[in-house]
């Protein structure tokens, strides 16, 4: 019988690469992972790992146990789903989020399941998209709140399944003393932008090349509100979706888009877990959120 929590490392490492990630990530000392991956060695009989400069990189054997581990830990999971609705919801549920999604959903969300769940404890942390999905897949979220952006879908993964909350449309944020009629016209103009690598920032920069130009990036920030007060004080424009205006759109005026110009809002979580009556209750309640969002027009 392999040991499931070694399994469990094992999974780790293949995701995350280094003895080191998984300890950090895991709370363990590097010295005690690397200690029971070479017990589990040991157990399976078979090469798992080999040297691969100062780190160590998982066989063909070694991959192939560590997709049995991602099974094996899906099935455990299932089981406990299927237990856990059988009982009142009293548990915990980890929310990564994106940060419009945190600012606008998540508070709708938690005081409705004050109401309807009220022995239920959401956790949430505000991360990218590209972390909270592989943090969800390697079981430190229990539920992503994610997006994408026409033409730039996001990769399906196989054991993470995902739900519309909606679309969320995106326009040109500039100035409201500025003359700016449409995107074309901010050529030369200042930038801020999301960090690159993010899906936001690609799909900007994308925009603005259909528009006929290369745009003039100054500014990078993950923290959304950084792009409304430079836009208002008239240091940049940016392309910002709706759910970032809470009803204040003072000093900044919108602009609408050319062709397909919004994102789509989901939810992602681990197939063998969404299941779970907490996970479709915090969903529930982020769908009902969604809906009551008012947005500008």
């Amino acid at each position: 019988m392999w040991d499931l929590h070694r399994l469990r490392l094992l999974h780790e490492l293949r995701l995350r690469e280094t003895v080191t990630a998984v300890a950090r990530t895991l709370n363990y000392s590097p010295s005690s992972v690397s200690a029971q991956l070479a017990k589990l060695e040991d157990e399976v009989g078979v090469p798992l790992f080999e040297p691969d400069g100062r780190r160590i990189r998982l066989t063909a054997h070694g991959r192939r146990i560590a997709r049995h581990a991602a099974q094996v830990l899906d099935l455990e999971e299932g089981v406990r789903s299927e237990l856990e609705s059988t009982r009142p919801i009293e548990e915990t549920v980890r929310v990564a989020t994106l940060e419009t999604a945190g600012r606008a959903l998540l508070p709708r969300a938690l005081t409705r399941l004050r109401g309807t769940a009220p022995h239920l404890r959401v956790e949430a942390a505000v991360v990218p998209p590209e972390t909270g999905l592989t943090e969800l897949e390697a079981r430190g979220f229990d539920l992503a709140v994610a997006e994408q952006y026409p033409g730039h879908t996001r990769a399906h993964r196989d054991r993470l399944d995902r739900e519309a909350l909606g679309t969320d449309p995106v326009r040109l944020t500039v100035p409201e003393g500025s003359g700016i009629r449409h995107l074309s016209e901010t050529a030369g103009l200042p930038w801020i932008m999301e960090p690159e690598g993010t899906a936001a920032r690609y799909w900007t920069v994308q925009q603005c090349r259909a528009a006929g130009f290369e745009p003039d990036i100054r500014f990078d920030s993950a923290d959304l509100e950084i792009h409304v007060h430079l836009v208002r004080a008239g240091h940049a424009v940016s392309l910002l979706p709706d759910l970032v205006w809470t009803g204040n759109t003072d000093g900044i005026r919108l602009i609408g888009l050319p062709g397909p110009s919004h994102r789509e809002l989901f939810t992602s979580a681990r197939r063998a877990a969404a299941s779970r009556p907490a996970i479709r209750t915090v969903r529930t309640a982020l769908r009902e959120a969604f809906a009551d969002v008012n947005t500008p027009a």
